[in-house]
């Protein structure tokens, strides 16, 4: 009997299947570029923000009993700005997501504390508490995978 090639082996739509595999890591490539490019637009927006309007995001902070708002405004913002960039390029996306993590995590316990806001306030305030978790995944995989393919670091 006669050798029969792999391909004559394998099942009806395997063929195909293969196909979809092989386009996969193409697709992951550009979804962790699309996915950088999000984390890093709503950082560089919100630095952006605080640079634009400086008295009212510093008042912003003092409402919330922020100490010293007008000296840590500046390392939020250089965070934001920075972090976002380096996000943005894919340059040492694993410690700018480790930075924005750290950043991310006090900011979302000090201004979205829903469980101690007034009721009618309480759904925003969660909305927006959730909404950072939601970004903290995001970061947390960036953390894990690193920058991908389409990237300065290609990592």
């Amino acid at each position: 009997m006669s050798q029969l090639s792999s391909a004559t082996l394998q099942r009806p739509g395997t063929m195909q299947s293969n196909t979809r595999e092989a386009a996969a890591p193409a697709l992951a490539d550009w979804a962790s570029a699309l996915g950088r490019v999000g984390l890093a637009a709503l950082f560089l927006w919100s630095g952006y923000g605080k640079l634009a309007h400086l008295d009212g995001n510093i008042g912003y902070m003092k409402a919330f009993g922020v100490p010293a708002p007008e000296l840590l405004i500046w390392p939020a913002l250089l965070v934001e700005l920075i972090g976002g960039t380096m996000l943005l390029v894919g340059w040492k996306a694993r410690w700018a997501a480790l930075a924005l993590i750290v950043f991310t995590v006090p900011a979302t316990v000090i201004f979205h504390a829903y469980w101690a806001v007034p009721a009618d306030q309480a759904m925003n305030a969660q909305i927006h508490f959730m909404k950072n978790v939601a970004i903290l995944g995001g970061l947390l995989t960036v953390f894990a995978h690193g920058s991908g393919r389409y990237a300065l670091d290609r990592a």
